[in-house]
């Protein structure tokens, strides 16, 4: 098997860019198609990838690689099955309905929290500290910027959900993490563009400052 941290490197790669060929990965961490092949292989029997082909050109198919399930779960997970247990706890002696009032309490008091964490900067500043906020908490966050726009406009991709599993099983919290980012920027309109829970590579959201802001 492969050295530990060029497994990681290879993960991480395919959690950033699902869909990836063997030619790309070899471009991407210096490796020759060779031998990043005898990694993909290592790695799909240990079920960590799985590759589909793909037409490619004359004709000649190509692999695609991207993670397993098993894959992204060896990325953090902020509170895992403990915290599904308790959700489930909780729809058993309350209902639905207190289930909701309590994930929408706590969206606010994160929301409460990122904003004093950001503080006053700019909005480019703002939306910088949130990226890096998001990563520490596991999520693979990357900001980027859409050059082409004719105004400002930002994408927050988060390539690894950190509260996957609640997400899987309660969906509605995607909803409330929504309206935290639109609580923590709201000087700016943000709409999901992605979510991994449909199947996509990662979760996206598109955010375009409203006005003309400081350094937008």
């Amino acid at each position: 098997m492969l050295a530990s941290s060029t497994k990681d490197e290879i993960l991480r790669a395919l959690l950033r860019r699902p869909q990836t060929t063997a030619q790309d990965l070899a471009a991407q961490l210096d490796l020759s198609p060779q031998a990043i092949r005898r990694h993909l292989k290592d790695l799909e029997e240990d079920g960590l990838i799985e590759h589909q082909a793909s037409q490619g050109a004359m004709g000649r198919p190509q692999f695609l690689y991207a993670l397993s399930k098993q894959g992204r779960e060896r990325f953090p997970q902020a509170y895992g099955e403990f915290a599904l247990s308790f959700l489930d706890s909780l729809v058993e002696t309350a209902g639905e309905q207190q289930l909701g009032a309590a994930l929408q309490k706590q969206w606010q008091r994160k929301a409460e929290d990122y904003r004093q964490r950001l503080g006053s900067g700019s909005f480019r500043e703002r939306l910088q500290a949130l990226t890096e906020l998001r990563r520490a908490e596991g999520y693979m966050t990357e900001l980027h910027i859409l050059e082409s726009a004719p105004t400002p406009q930002y994408v927050l991709a988060e390539h690894h959900c950190a509260i996957a599993e609640v997400a899987e099983s309660y969906p509605s919290v995607c909803g409330h993490e929504l309206e935290m980012f639109a609580a923590v920027l709201p000087d700016c309109t943000i709409k999901r563009t992605h979510w991994l829970n449909n199947g996509e590579p990662a979760c996206g959201y598109l955010i375009q400052p409203q006005g003309r802001l400081r350094d937008a």
